[in-house]
Formats: structure tokens, C-alpha cells, sequence
């Protein structure tokens, strides 16, 4: 595999070690997080840290981004800022943006029609596996784009996961959001199993052994069953992400005229929680919420 010139983008729970993983494959990393000390132990491994993220975009075959939100990624792409000109601007004719956040479908395509008028390249290819999934690089990376583009930064983004190429640009984030769907309403489905078991006098560790390979049995109630009856909430993924991949779902099926009724409980649930403090925990933090609301 050619090894490449690469900018990251966003060093944060999930950016750190995909990053990492990128400069053990020996590829050339130019990485800058707005705050630069959460991306200094990268330079360790052979990173280059950047002062803005033009400077680590500037001349590179591909952007990685991995950061918060569609506004912000707006901000680093397309406008300038402190007198650091943007990404768009640094990014050499013919390089590719991949965007790995969560962002509105409609974002992802603006972005990709505006950096296509530069003669610049584009993905979308959010992902799912949280913290586990980056740091053992097995996160499940949905791919929306040209079939060749996605084809050119495919050794590169397999050295972060499993990639799947599921359409044109902004079907990754389609994808993503059916992912956070079922991630969401997932969460809430064990957290009030394990609610009623326990209310009901039984084992709750007991039980989710029992459901362990029958129909019920899921990835969320082998790892966040097992958070939820152990107490432990550090964030892996954060309440205040799975709100606004949610409240982004409920948006997208307004525009188009769908009733969802167990996503739009789902995002209520969720919202109650991060109003009431419990945004920086992790999202399967919901069982406490639940629990110590009744």
C-alpha cells in the first residue's frame, strides 16, 4: 500500500487512537486539535503537530475530520479564522475530505458540492463502535461517495475498521443515523428490561446471562448491559452525541413526512437526561436516569 500524506482532524475520544492507528500503518500525519495538548502524545508516534487546521491540511492526498458537528466542520473547511485560511483553501486539487463525524445529510452534501467546485474530493464516512471500536480499530465505518473516491481512500480508512461503501455522498450519514436509531432505542429497551427484573426481585446479571444468545441478545446488552449492572458510566460515547444524532433523525424524518414514535420517546428520554446533567456521561448512563426517575 502507498503510504500517504494525511491531515487529522480532531484528536478527541474517537480521534486519538484512529489516528493512531494511522501512523502505526506509516503513513505521514499532520494532526491538529483545537485544543493541542490532547493531540501531543500523537507526536510521540511520529505525528506532526499543527498549529491551525489549514497548516495540517495544506498539500495533503487526504483530510480526516473527526470533529464535533456540522457548524464546526463548516468553520474548519470553508471559513477563515484568526487569519488562518481554510481547509478548502490548503487542501491540494484532487485531495479527498473524508468526514468521519456525525453531521446532517444535507451538511454532508453542501460540503461536498462546494469542495467539488474547488476540483476537491468527498466522503462522508461517520462511524459506529465508540471508544472500544477506535481503540481495538474494529469501528464499522458507512461510506457515502463516488465508488472510485471511496475506492482510493479505502487502505487508509481499513486500517481504522471494517468500511462499507453504502451509496453516494450523504448515504453514510443515513446510515449512521439508522445506526444511532437503533443504538438509542436500544439502550432505553435494556435499560427498562433490566429496570423491571430487578424491580421484580431477580438477578439482573443473571438475567442478561440468560438472554445471551437468544433473539434478545445484542451488542448493547452484552457491553452497556453489562455498564448498566455494574454501574459504570465513564463516557465511551457520550449522552450529549446520542441527543444529537437522535434529535438529527427526528429532524431528517419530519422533512420527510415519516411518524417515528419510539424514536421521538427515545429522544425525549434522552434530552430529559442531558437537561438534568448527564450530557458527559456515557449514553448508557440512561438506566441511572431511568432508575432514579421512578
Amino acid at each position: 500500500m502507498r503510504k500517504q500524506q494525511i491531515g487529522f482532524l480532531g484528536t478527541g475520544i474517537m480521534g486519538l487512537p484512529m489516528c493512531g492507528h494511522l501512523l502505526r500503518e506509516g503513513h505521514s500525519v499532520r494532526v491538529w486539535n483545537r485544543t493541542r495538548s490532547k493531540a501531543e502524545c500523537l507526536a510521540r508516534e511520529g505525528a506532526v503537530l499543527s498549529d491551525s487546521a489549514a497548516e495540517a491540511a495544506a498539500d495533503n492526498d487526504v483530510v480526516i475530520v473527526m470533529l464535533s458537528s456540522g457548524p464546526v466542520i463548516d468553520d474548519v473547511l470553508f471559513d477563515r479564522s484568526g487569519g488562518a485560511y481554510s481547509v478548502a483553501e490548503r487542501l491540494r486539487p484532487g485531495g479527498t475530505v473524508v468526514v468521519m463525524s456525525s453531521i446532517p445529510v444535507d451538511t454532508s452534501r453542501k460540503h461536498a458540492v462546494r469542495l467539488g467546485k474547488r476540483d476537491m474530493r468527498y466522503v462522508d464516512a461517520p462511524v459506529s463502535g465508540g471508544e472500544k471500536g477506535a481503540v481495538e480499530a474494529s469501528l464499522t465505518i458507512m461510506a457515502g461517495g463516488d465508488e472510485n473516491v471511496v475506492t482510493g481512500v479505502e487502505p487508509i480508512l481499513s486500517a481504522m475498521g471494517r468500511l462499507t461503501h453504502v451509496g453516494p455522498v450523504g448515504c453514510g450519514q443515513l446510515a449512521k443515523l439508522a445506526n444511532q436509531t437503533i443504538v438509542g432505542i436500544t439502550i432505553d429497551a435494556v435499560a427498562e428490561a433490566l429496570l423491571l427484573v430487578e424491580a421484580g426481585g431477580a438477578d439482573s446479571a443473571a438475567v442478561r446471562k440468560a438472554l445471551l444468545g437468544g433473539f434478545a441478545d445484542s451488542t448493547i446488552l452484552r457491553q452497556h448491559g453489562e455498564r448498566m449492572i455494574e454501574g459504570k458510566f465513564e463516557p465511551g460515547a457520550k449522552a450529549a452525541t446520542q441527543l444529537k444524532d437522535l434529535e438529527t433523525s427526528c429532524r431528517l424524518a419530519d422533512s420527510l413526512g415519516l411518524n417515528l414514535p419510539v424514536l421521538r420517546l427515545t429522544e425525549s428520554l434522552f434530552k430529559q437526561m442531558c437537561a438534568e446533567g448527564g450530557g458527559d456521561r456515557d449514553h448508557s448512563a440512561l438506566y441511572e436516569f431511568l432508575r432514579d426517575s421512578n
